[in-house]
């Protein structure tokens, strides 16, 4: 079921025609950024995939046909994704959307008894490497006013227990789309945040279905929060947003509601998670496998 977009923003949106433009998607050899680079590029675009495989991303842009270019580089590393977009600048001229979806999850573990490293490796990826990844980009996208997608998640506005890092990367992944969405416009570019649920993915199989306790997080989410789209879903609802400059977008459309009145329904929701006796059980659980 597609309920309407209902973000009053989502209303006035320009129409953005990406045919021969410039497009640089992290994370692109698999999942969600590799269905994007082939949806784009059937639209007319010139695709650039990113990837930290090196040969993963260039096997995906030659699958994609000429007009693609297959970069290895590492989000995480600030100098490669600057020599990344000067390759992309120097070989086409231009760059016109940026598309930050690179991500990855932590292991189980509570605030508590985390590995502090993991938590530095999650947000070096998922919130420092969009910055890494937007911000040598945008005099290119000023120039062009184009536009620039950042992938956060619904689990930004979600409880974050088990997986605190995770949240935190994607909650501020959403701020920093917010500001460049306000920064740009003054240049007649735009930006968008993209949020998912559960999408079908390998990070999703591994984090959820081959996991026991992550078969019992899974098991707690109340429909609708608990329906699972295909990576390609995921890619079309971003394509989309590109094609109409959309400040967000949202999918599957059951988590609309939950992103709109967060505020209050977190308020309740966090007091009935504390005082949840399955929920104690659970983080004692994940709390002695460290």
């Amino acid at each position: 079921m597609n309920l309407p977009d209902l973000a009053p923003a989502s209303w006035f949106t320009r129409s953005y025609d990406i045919a021969g433009k410039v497009v640089l998607i992290t994370g692109a050899a698999q999942g969600i950024g590799r269905e994007l680079a082939a949806i784009l590029s059937h639209r007319g675009a010139r695709v650039v995939v990113v990837d930290i495989d090196a040969d993963a991303a260039r096997r995906a842009a030659d699958e994609l046909g000429l007009d693609a270019h297959g970069i290895g580089a590492d989000v995480a590393d600030r100098a490669q994704m600057t020599a990344a977009v000067d390759e992309v600048v120097r070989r086409f001229g231009t760059l016109d959307v940026v598309v930050a979806n690179a991500g990855v999850t932590p292991v189980p573990a509570t605030v508590r008894t985390m590995d502090p490293a993991d938590f530095d490796r999650v947000i070096g990826i998922n919130l420092t490497g969009v910055f890494n990844t937007v911000h040598p980009a945008l005099d290119h996208i000023v120039s062009a006013r184009g536009h620039v997608v950042v992938v956060s998640s619904c689990a930004a506005f979600a409880p974050g227990m088990g997986g605190s890092p995770y949240m935190v990367s994607k909650a501020a992944v959403e701020q920093l789309g917010r500001a460049l969405r306000v920064e740009l416009a003054a240049s007649g570019a735009s930006a968008g945040v993209a949020y998912f649920g559960i999408v079908d993915t390998a990070m999703t199989h591994d984090m959820l279905d081959t996991d026991d306790l992550g078969k019992e997080l899974d098991g707690m989410l109340p429909w609708p929060l608990n329906v699972r789209i295909t990576a390609q879903h995921a890619a079309r609802t971003i394509a989309d947003g590109i094609a109409r400059r959309a400040p967000r977008t949202i999918a599957p459309s059951g988590w609309e509601p939950y992103a709109l009145l967060r505020g209050a329904i977190n308020v309740v929701l966090d007091h009935r998670l504390a005082a949840d006796t399955t929920v104690h059980e659970l983080i004692r659980a994940i709390e002695r496998r460290r």
